[in-house]
């Protein structure tokens, strides 16, 4: 398994080893010791499973308040999908830039996003399915939303705005500027 930090050293790749045969493939998709190493020591304590039956389906920007902040360990295991995580830790030397990583079957890379971030994708393909653990419960009192088009965040999801299915709820979501302090910097609930 190789773990290697993005350009917000937070926000982590990992790309797992397939080991196949002519009986089809072994892979070990997540281990705490090597994520540990890289300061994610954090319990997943849900997992969640997405299907997106279309291409362009746009999910997020997403994130949950303290004390219920999600990391989130996500993967998609069939199809293709544009991951990205917002910094939104005011304060912070990256607050207000993005990664973005495309994430897909074929190439089996995974992405950790901490606490502190607005986590979001949108299908590249039809039929995708997306598997990610999270560090806390869902908690709907807790969950907010960034702007997916806040012009100020610059994100290029890749497929245009008017071939993109976002629900109700993600389109009311408020731009950057506007959510106030979510999270500061200083608090480090990022695992480190």
């Amino acid at each position: 398994m190789q773990i290697e930090p993005l350009s917000i050293p937070e926000v982590l790749l990992i790309s797992p080893t397939k080991h196949g045969d002519e009986r089809g493939f072994f892979s070990e998709v997540y281990r705490h010791d090597a994520l540990k190493g890289f300061g994610v020591d954090l319990p997943f304590v849900q997992d969640n499973h997405v299907l997106s039956a279309a291409r362009g389906v746009l999910r997020g920007l997403h994130f949950q308040l303290p004390p219920t902040a999600q990391g989130k360990l996500i993967r998609c295991v069939k199809g293709a999908i544009l991951d990205v995580a917002v910094d939104i830790r005011r304060g912070s030397p990256t607050f207000a830039r993005h990664v973005a990583v495309e994430l897909s079957a074929d190439n089996w890379r995974q992405v950790w996003v901490p606490p502190g971030f607005a986590h979001g994708y949108v299908t590249l393909e039809p039929n995708c399915e997306v598997i990610y653990k999270v560090t806390s419960y869902y908690d709907p009192a807790s969950e907010r939303g960034v702007a997916w088009d806040d012009p100020a965040l610059g994100i290029d999801w890749r497929v245009p705005a008017g071939e993109l299915t976002v629900s109700p709820k993600d389109r009311a979501n408020p731009i950057l500027a506007d959510l106030g302090a979510a999270f500061s910097y200083s608090d480090r609930i990022n695992a480190d």
